[in-house]
């Protein structure tokens, strides 16, 4: 929000080319509530109106997380008095807008299988103080809140054919069948898609996703649930410091994954985490050994269409045609 409202060329780029937003933090509870006594709406606000004017959707995200708290929350939630913090602050934040948001991500990354849990779920500050049913909770004072927004549960790692990756997609899917069965309000699952650039291009890129994403997703159709990339970019971290190198490698794994996520119909929106490279938050994280900036969006940093550009447009332009099987 702060590149929207100092950088021309940022705010021009994303009103020529976006017509679906979401706010990097503006929405999270650590911009949203600086103190335990009030809101902050002002950034999420702007979001909104510069959306509305340039007749472009919004997502919301997000209304429960295990990161972004402020501390305030940290150290005076406890199992008395979390229940109410969480399902006052979903009612008053996706109220708020009410009917005007095409989706909200309600709970962000509830999956850990890492914390040893049999059913796969995060040792969370909302899992230790509300419950498991934390999750039900949230997606239920969702509905009741915004009727008409997707309900969208969002999370990152299910991409990768590994098998940590297969872990955590077998844990998702369990989730959202017991969820679908208690008849829980879910319309959504959000794949992040953070991915890597892989050298050797096409062929290496395709190691990388394939089938066992596809399952996932089917699974995910099956359940009567749409499928939105939410989060996309890709990191040039395991390649050489050539950027004409790294662009067709990036490219390269944009076409690829999308090639193959738009070829199920339960894929019904793609964003991207950022526009310009300028801005990315692989900035901000551990980044390339030599130093160099990261180029994992569509735009460099002076706004200018790089080659993972053209590889998302031919992506978009050649879903649902006949592909050759042979």
């Amino acid at each position: 929000m702060n590149a929207l409202g100092a950088d021309a060329t940022y705010a021009a780029l994303v009103r020529e080319q976006a017509r679906i937003v979401v706010a990097e933090n503006a929405m999270k509870w650590g911009a949203l509530r600086p103190s335990a006594v009030g809101f902050n709406f002002d950034q999420a606000d702007a979001l909104v109106a510069f959306a509305e004017a340039n007749r472009m959707k919004i997502r919301g995200h997000n209304l429960a997380w295990h990161q972004n708290n402020p501390k305030w929350l940290e150290a005076t939630a406890t199992k008395e008095n979390a229940r109410e913090l969480l399902v006052t602050h979903i009612e008053t934040v996706a109220g708020r807008y009410a009917g005007r948001m095409h989706s909200w991500d309600v709970v962000n990354e509830a999956i850990h299988v890492e914390d040893g849990r049999a059913d796969g779920l995060r040792n969370s500050l909302w899992l230790r103080l509300v419950g498991e049913d934390y999750i039900e909770l949230a997606f239920k004072t969702a509905r009741e809140a915004d009727p008409q927004a997707l309900l969208t549960y969002n999370d990152y790692g299910i991409e990768a054919e590994t098998r940590e990756g297969e872990q955590k997609r077998e844990a998702a899917i369990e989730m959202l069948r017991r969820m679908v069965a208690r008849r829980v309000p879910v319309d959504a699952v959000g794949v992040q898609s953070h991915i890597a650039a892989a050298s050797g291009g096409n062929k290496a890129a395709a190691s990388q996703y394939g089938a066992g994403l596809m399952r996932f997703i089917a699974a995910v159709r099956e359940l009567g649930l749409q499928v939105f990339v939410t989060e996309m970019d890709v990191n040039d971290r395991a390649l050489a410091a050539d950027e004409p190198v790294r662009d067709a490698a990036v490219a390269a794994a944009y076409r690829q994954y999308l090639e193959l996520v738009l070829g199920d119909p339960a894929v019904k929106a793609v964003l991207t985490w950022g526009i310009t490279d300028r801005y990315t938050w692989l900035g901000h994280e551990a980044g390339r050994a030599d130093g160099k900036a990261e180029r994992p969006l569509l735009f460099d940093a002076e706004g200018k269409a790089k080659a993972a550009f053209f590889a998302m447009r031919e992506a978009f332009d050649q879903r649902g045609t006949i592909r050759p099987t042979g």
